[in-house]
């Protein structure tokens, strides 16, 4: 009698080895419930350090005009909205970079999942 393979009987060929379970298996196995590690947002990391430096200058710029260092007699009013626009760059700038630095050093409760990513 001639080999039956599984093309003949209607079954795709693959060559996949199967093997019977253990009576007492319960479905499921060790490997589904290790995390892999998590991957290094490099972008998400660089946008950070971008805007904590860009924030870090403006709030030194802004506070050199404020404190009258520089002489700019005409143009007074622009120096509140600098320090503004330089603390709203600097915040998100430095939080991310704090909870990249956390993970980076492995403490407890930071990981590089609570880092927004843009490769999605």
């Amino acid at each position: 009698m001639p080999a039956r393979n599984a093309v003949t009987s209607g079954l795709p060929n693959s060559k996949v080895r199967y093997s019977k379970l253990a009576s007492d298996d319960d479905g499921y196995i060790d490997l589904q419930f290790k995390r892999s590690p998590p991957k290094v947002p490099y972008k998400a990391i660089a946008l950070a350090t971008v805007l904590f430096l860009i924030g870090t200058i403006l709030i030194v710029i802004g506070a050199l005009l404020l404190a009258g260092y520089f002489d700019i007699e005409d143009h007074r009013d622009r120096t509140i909205p600098v320090l503004i626009i330089g603390i709203l760059v600097f915040l998100p700038g430095f939080y991310h970079l704090r909870i990249a630095y956390y993970a980076s050093k492995g403490y407890p409760g930071y990981s590089y999942d609570d880092i927004p990513d843009f490769d999605d």
